[in-house]
């Protein structure tokens, strides 16, 4: 998901860039589905490419709290400020949204991650096509990896 370290933009606002880049993909990649059934189909096929974390890092330290699935998060900063961001859970849908957050948000510096919303969300009318219970459970990820990237 993330980017190798040669092709990683190196400054904030090409970062930045590369975020919004990721998140107008995304939009364009929806675009090609003629209805939510091949859009939620998409989601899933995104969830099963996920790798899977192993066992013992499916802890509570690492649940993402406000989900009705189960939802890890493995959060890690490097040296550079950049937040690799590892994830599963135990619902397909949910394993979808984590791709999706993934693709935007994985590798990213922590200011891009803090100062970036989520705006695919809304261009992609994924708020009106989710369960509440599931739009909260993404609200949930994305304040997590938000909370992570200032910590």
């Amino acid at each position: 998901m993330t980017a190798d370290n040669d092709t990683r933009p190196q400054n904030l606002a090409d970062d930045r860039a590369a975020a919004e880049r990721a998140q107008a993909e995304l939009v364009e990649e929806f675009g090609f589905f003629d209805d939510w059934t091949e859009r939620y189909r998409h989601i899933i096929d995104m969830g099963k490419a996920l790798p899977e974390l192993n066992e013992a890092e499916k802890i509570d330290q690492n649940l993402v709290r406000g989900c009705q699935s189960q939802v890890w998060f493995v959060l890690e900063k490097d040296a550079e400020g950049r937040l690799k961001i590892r994830a599963t859970s135990d619902a397909m849908i949910v394993r979808g949204l984590i791709a999706m957050l993934l693709r935007v948000y994985d590798g990213r510096l922590s200011q891009t991650i803090a100062t970036t919303p989520p705006q695919f969300i809304e261009a992609l009318g994924l708020q009106a096509h989710l369960s509440p219970t599931r739009n909260n459970g993404l609200l949930a990820m994305v304040k997590r990896l938000q909370s992570a990237a200032v910590a």
